[in-house]
């Protein structure tokens, strides 16, 4: 594999219910870039972002071909570990979730899940999670407070800070912005452009006009079928199919 290619997708396509969503897509992801996947509802995206952490085997009557390699090695090799691989491609999700708990205990839940930690320790990877989510400056003063408390935006980026406190090396974002204000949008994209200095981003954004702003590289999808792929600026600054330029310019979805 190539240096600096983070993920490879082989060959892949994705049945569910013997219907076929996604049709043998090949693609590479670059080590710290934004990607962003687009496209109107039902392309595919979705179940592709899911597919790169198996987050679809929770569901039944599902079925794969082809491969996806990390690091060059596939995740579907029957030695690999699929709790290690939701840890190492943490996933962000529309609608932010956070736990009945504190602030605090909902970044620290996973770390102390996954291996025995002092509580320094503890407080170091909370600390350092929420400085990198930025939000650690909303809520250094009331950590104790219960993560409920806090709007819907912050929520989110204590969403971010709970993947983040796992150490990924890969962050998946499913539309992570589609509910929130401009303001607390604008806060997400500032993080993911620090971020992505240390972790490969993947990103299905809310619009259009969003991964215009973030995406370092985008890829539209349509009914489960890869149109284009290329840098940012090729992708939505010269479209090679007119399906792309007609998506992005509002002609359809």
């Amino acid at each position: 594999m190539e240096e600096n290619i983070k993920i490879e997708i082989k060959d892949f396509s994705f049945l569910y219910h013997k219907k076929q969503v996604i049709h043998n897509l090949n693609l590479k992801i670059h080590k710290n870039e934004i990607t962003s996947f687009f496209g109107p509802a039902n392309g595919g995206v979705t179940t592709l972002l899911r597919s790169l952490n198996r987050l679809f085997e929770l569901n039944h009557d599902t079925h794969t071909k082809g491969d996806i390699l990390i690091d060059g090695k596939s995740i579907f090799d029957p030695d690999s570990s699929v709790t290690e691989l939701r840890r190492k491609v943490g996933m962000v999700f529309e609608i932010p979730a956070p736990l009945p708990i504190s602030i605090f205990d909902n970044v620290a839940y996973g770390p102390r899940l996954k291996k025995k930690k002092s509580k320094s320790e503890i407080n170091d990877v909370v600390e350092q999670a929420l400085k990198q989510a930025a939000l650690w400056d909303d809520v250094k003063d009331r950590l104790k407070a219960p993560a409920m408390s806090l709007s819907g935006g912050q929520q989110q980026r204590l969403c971010i800070a709970r993947v983040l406190a796992l150490q990924p090396e890969v962050i998946m974002l499913d539309r992570a912005c589609s509910g929130l204000d401009p303001i607390s949008t604008a806060k997400i994209e500032e993080s993911l452009f620090q971020l992505k200095e240390e972790f490969t981003i993947v990103i299905a954004p809310h619009n259009v006009q969003q991964a215009i702003r973030i995406s370092d590289r985008a890829a539209f999808m349509l009914m489960g079928h890869l149109i284009e792929a290329g840098t940012s600026d090729e992708v939505f600054g010269s479209p090679k199919d007119q399906r792309t330029n007609d998506y992005i310019t509002g002609r359809f979805g």
